[in-house]
């Protein structure tokens, strides 16, 4: 179930043009969830049309409970799906937090 999740909202990121989408597996490392997926828009009315995108995509596949956070901010929104969080950030924010190298152990 998590990985169809996860290729769902990848594809709604990549039918909106996100900006260098990418999943994280972290299920070694948090409690919280299976997934991070990080992706970057190209304005604010870019990343919130991706919120859109992905929670619409998310409640046509009946996920219940989706959460968001960040709503009316600038430079990033986050979307709770449960075994998948979305992160929706500006490239300036994404670079500033480094949410990749946080949570891949590889990087």
């Amino acid at each position: 179930m998590t990985n169809n999740l996860k290729k769902t909202i990848l594809n709604n990121l990549e039918d909106i043009k996100a900006v260098d989408p990418v999943a994280i597996n972290v299920t070694n490392i948090s409690s919280l969830t299976d997934y991070m997926v990080i992706a970057s828009g190209t304005s604010s009315r870019h990343i919130a049309a991706m919120s859109e995108r992905v929670i619409e995509g998310l409640k046509q596949i009946n996920i219940p409970g989706i959460k968001i956070e960040g709503q009316g901010g600038d430079d990033w929104l986050l979307v709770d799906a449960g075994d998948v969080i979305i992160h929706l950030m500006s490239s300036e924010a994404r670079e500033f937090y480094d949410l990749e190298s946080l949570w891949d152990p590889e990087l």
